[in-house]
């Protein structure tokens, strides 16, 4: 069962819920993000930053540490690039299910495999790379206690067209290009589930996007316009 139909409603019913967490940028601006899940990968990530190449745009990518111990260079080819990184756990583990150790573990540990893998100090990447993703997008308010607690900031998603599932090129971009508006957060993946397609995908949305009058910025920005929308309210 496909559940894309509903992650707009979720989207309605979670967000006013928990306000900490970063579900969108700001509406009055026609910035937006896209980003990334359960990389890196060997074989579909690179062909996705060609794309982002050819059209300058900045991504954001939340990384499995596992992911990163296994495809090293593909990580530091992210980072040299000057993407913004985020954290989606060490392995695709329901921080739901995790013990509070094990969850700050999994953190830790992925931050460590991210500096070992870019080779940058581990205590710039400890206080720098701070954003976390929860796998599946489930999570709990002790989850999202922990994670601040731990000054992480946790991300969330406006649009989600289900690519993991692989309903097809044209599904996906058609739910992306009919949810998308000023601010998004738009979730991809370009890991081992539905990375297959992630290239492919994005080659055919962004110049639609662009056409429309977005532009492109990551999820730190996202973050730093909804300061500023705070700061002013």
């Amino acid at each position: 069962m496909q559940l894309a139909p509903l992650y707009p409603i979720l989207h309605k019913l979670l967000k006013p819920a928990f306000p900490n967490c970063l579900w969108v940028g700001n509406g009055a601006t026609p910035a937006i993000a896209l980003t990334f899940d359960d990389g890196p990968h060997p074989q579909h990530t690179l062909p996705l930053l060609k794309v982002l190449d050819r059209y300058q745009i900045p991504a954001s990518f939340f990384w499995l540490g596992i992911c990163v111990q296994r495809s090293p260079d593909v990580a530091k080819t992210i980072w040299q690039r000057g993407d913004w990184i985020g954290l989606h756990g060490y392995t695709h583990r329901s921080f739901a299910r995790l013990s509070v150790s094990e969850l700050k573990q999994s953190l830790a540990r992925s931050q460590e495999v991210i500096a070992h893998a870019c080779q940058v100090d581990l205590a710039y990447v400890q206080q720098n790379i701070r954003d976390v993703r929860p796998p599946n997008g489930f999570f709990t308010p002790q989850t999202l206690q922990h994670l601040q607690q731990w000054n992480y900031r946790p991300v969330m998603w406006s649009v989600v067209p289900e690519d993991w599932v692989r309903p097809g090129v044209d599904v996906v971009i058609e739910r992306v290009l009919s949810q998308t508006c000023n601010g998004s957060l738009i979730v991809l993946h370009d890991g081992h589930c539905g990375g297959e397609d992630v290239a492919t995908t994005v080659d055919r949305l962004v110049p639609v996007l662009l056409e429309r009058g977005y532009q492109f910025v990551t999820v730190d920005q996202l973050w730093q316009q909804q300061s500023v929308v705070s700061a002013s309210g």
